[in-house]
């Protein structure tokens, strides 16, 4: 029954952020949960990590003024169409979004660094030295409220990213995971992203390297949000699911969710 209520958290969550119970007060209900899964010998890029390509993605998030939105947009569009056409910069913009439900007055951008640290390092020296690019940055930061990043892999057992055409809405689910657990939970969800692929919504899913660690990114693509009730329901009708649910719970923190819209300069529309 335990393992019933705790499902319910992830088949009925909505947009926010939801905090789930620490484990100092379920112990017993963790172990009644856990799978048996192998022993760490690696790290985690090397074990859940795509192997045939060096990239690495930043996820940055611009929390900006309210009143300044627009002018926000405007700006930075034309820095970052700069940078995804140019091929002086090994980087390309994967999308670009204003947060619709969940953080408001908030925009993601979400970069693919081709070759990996080298092509990342490359890309911040040639900035340093770019006048245009630090005008830009001094016009944003009167924007902006506050700004973050991360540093994320792309698991293996994904979907790559690809431009896709519109309207679209997309969802943005993270998952602070408990220390010591980003294995299991890429043990489960390898076996379960086939339940969620059948109607094209998973567009990638990502894990933390640098910055919040222990931090999942699963990113799905939905023409609207009755679309995304009739999908996420339908889910739930298809044998396997409720294990991948059952396990992973316990494995949770916290989770969030932002339903967010592209920018005309998305190449994900």
């Amino acid at each position: 029954m335990a393992g019933h209520l705790l499902a319910a958290v992830f088949r009925h969550g909505s947009a926010g952020s939801r905090r789930l119970p620490r484990a100092s007060g379920t112990l017993q209900l963790r172990t009644l949960f856990e799978q048996k899964v192998e022993a760490r010998t690696d790290t985690h890029t090397n074990l859940l990590a795509k192997k045939e390509a060096s990239s690495l993605y930043k996820l940055q998030f611009h929390n900006v003024k309210p009143d300044c939105m627009d002018a926000y947009n405007d700006l930075s569009a034309n820095m970052q169409n700069k940078l995804h056409r140019s091929p002086d910069y090994p980087c390309e913009l994967v999308g670009s979004w204003n947060t619709w439900y969940g953080e408001q007055d908030q925009a993601v951008h979400l970069w693919r660094y081709i070759g990996g640290y080298p092509a990342l390092t490359e890309v911040m020296e040639k900035l340093k030295q770019s006048k245009e690019y630090a005008t830009f940055r001094k016009e944003r930061s009167h924007l902006l409220q506050s700004r973050k990043n991360q540093l994320l892999m792309e698991f293996s057992f994904w979907n790559e990213p690809k431009p896709r055409t519109g309207p679209n809405i997309y969802e943005l689910r993270s998952y602070q995971l408990r220390p010591g657990t980003m294995i299991e939970w890429g043990n489960n969800w390898a076996r379960a992203i086939r339940f969620r692929q059948e109607n094209d919504e998973a567009v990638g899913g990502f894990f933390s390297q640098i910055g919040e660690l222990y931090m999942v990114h699963h990113l799905w693509a939905y023409t609207d949000l009755q679309f995304r009730a009739d999908t996420r329901n339908a889910a739930w009708e298809k044998r396997g699911w409720d294990q991948n649910v059952y396990y992973t719970v316990p494995l949770v923190q916290e989770m969030q969710s932002r339903i967010m819209i592209p920018r005309p300069i998305s190449p994900l529309q």
